[in-house]
C-alpha cells in the first residue's frame, strides 16, 4: 500500500497548496482583527481569477494580469469598507452577498467574453513563469539535492515565495508595528482608540485593502499558475478553508500559517490516495476521498472553536460617541 504513497511528491504538492490558503487566510486576518468580519474571501478570490486570466490571457503577460486582480478585489473591497463602515451594515449577509453575486457574475463574463460554457480559453505560455535555482545543473546528478533544490524549494513561481515570505512580514506588521498596533486596538476595543487619536474608520479601509490586495494574489495563482485558465467557481471553498485555518491560528499570522499548511497537506494526501487500495476496506471510493479536506475543516472547528477568542469587537459596527 507504502508504495503508491510518494511522500516526496505530497511535500511539494503541499508548499504548492498552501500559497491560495496563506494569501486568503492572511487578507481575513488584516480584515477581522480590525473588526470586520469577512465572509466576502471568497467572492473577492473568485473575481480576482477571473481578471487575472482574462487580462493575462489578453496581453499575454501574467503581472498585467495580477494588477487587474487586484484592482477589482480593492474595488470590492471598497464596496465592502462602505456597506459594512459607513452604513454600519450586516457584515454576515454583505459577505454572503458578494460570494453570490461574483459567482454568478464572473461565470456570465467569462460566457459573453469566451463564449467557453463559463470559462476562459487556456493561458499556455502565459502563465506565470516558474523560478530555478541558479547553477542547477550542479546538483541535478545528486537525487536528494535536486529534489530539494529543484522541486520543493526551487521550480516554484514568484507567488509562492511571496506568500512564505509574507509570513515572518505579516507576523511582525500586525505584532511589532505601529499600524499593528492600531490595527489590534481598533479591533478590541474601537471607542477607547478612537479616544487615544486613532481613525478607526481609516485603520478599518486600510486593513480591508490590504486584504483586498492579499485576496488578489490568491485569486491570480489560482488561474495563471494552478490552472492556466479561469473556471466557475474555481475557487472551490478555499477561501471558506482559508478562514476556517484563520481561526484555527487565533486570528495569529504564524499559527494561522501552520493550518493553512495542514490543510495543504490533507489536500495533497487527498489525491495520493486516490487508487489505492487500503488493507481490509480495499479502494475507497473517489469521492468520500475528495471529502478529506472538509472533514478535517469541521473536525478542526469542533475542537478549536471552543478555545478560539477572536477580537472583542468583530463584528460590531462602529458608532462614534459625542
Amino acid at each position: 500500500m507504502f508504495d503508491d504513497f510518494q511522500f516526496s511528491t505530497i511535500l511539494v504538492a503541499t508548499i504548492r497548496n498552501a500559497p491560495v490558503l496563506l494569501f486568503a487566510a492572511f487578507a481575513g486576518v488584516f480584515a477581522e482583527r480590525s473588526g470586520i468580519i469577512d465572509l466576502a474571501l471568497e467572492g473577492k478570490m473568485l473575481t480576482a481569477a477571473f481578471a487575472a486570466a482574462a487580462c493575462t490571457y489578453a496581453t499575454h503577460n501574467p503581472y498585467i494580469g495580477i494588477a487587474a486582480g487586484m484592482l477589482v478585489s480593492c474595488v470590492i473591497v471598497l464596496l465592502q469598507g462602505y456597506v459594512s463602515i459607513n452604513q454600519k451594515g450586516n457584515q454576515l449577509v454583505f459577505g454572503i452577498a458578494i460570494n453570490i453575486a461574483m459567482s454568478g457574475l464572473t461565470f456570465v463574463l467569462a460566457q459573453y467574453f469566451f463564449q467557453l460554457g463559463g470559462r476562459s480559453p487556456d493561458l499556455g505560455e502565459a502563465r506565470l513563469p516558474v523560478l530555478h535555482f541558479p547553477f542547477a545543473d550542479w546538483w541535478s546528478s545528486i537525487p536528494a539535492l535536486n529534489w530539494l533544490f529543484g522541486k520543493f524549494l526551487g521550480g516554484h513561481t514568484i507567488l509562492v515565495y511571496l506568500a512564505f515570505a509574507l509570513i515572518p512580514c505579516i507576523h511582525w506588521l500586525i505584532n511589532h508595528s505601529r499600524f499593528g498596533l492600531r490595527l489590534r486596538a481598533v479591533g478590541e476595543n474601537p471607542h477607547a482608540a478612537d479616544a487615544a487619536g486613532i481613525n478607526v474608520v481609516q485603520t478599518r479601509y486600510l486593513a480591508l485593502l490590504c486584504g483586498g490586495v492579499l485576496c488578489s494574489f490568491s485569486g491570480a495563482y489560482l488561474a495563471i499558475v494552478q490552472s492556466g485558465f479561469f473556471l466557475r467557481d474555481m475557487s472551490a471553498g478555499n477561501g471558506f478553508l482559508a478562514l476556517t485555518a484563520m481561526v484555527f491560528g487565533n486570528w495569529r499570522p504564524l499559527q494561522t500559517a501552520l493550518g493553512c499548511l495542514m490543510f495543504g497537506f490533507f489536500a495533497a494526501l487527498q489525491i495520493q490516495m486516490e487508487g489505492v487500495a487500503f488493507p481490509v476496506v480495499g479502494q475507497i471510493p473517489g469521492s468520500l476521498i475528495q471529502m478529506l479536506p472538509f472533514v478535517v475543516t469541521v473536525v478542526v472547528l469542533a475542537g478549536v472553536m471552543a478555545k478560539s477568542v477572536g477580537p472583542k469587537a468583530l463584528g460590531v459596527p462602529f458608532v462614534k460617541s459625542r
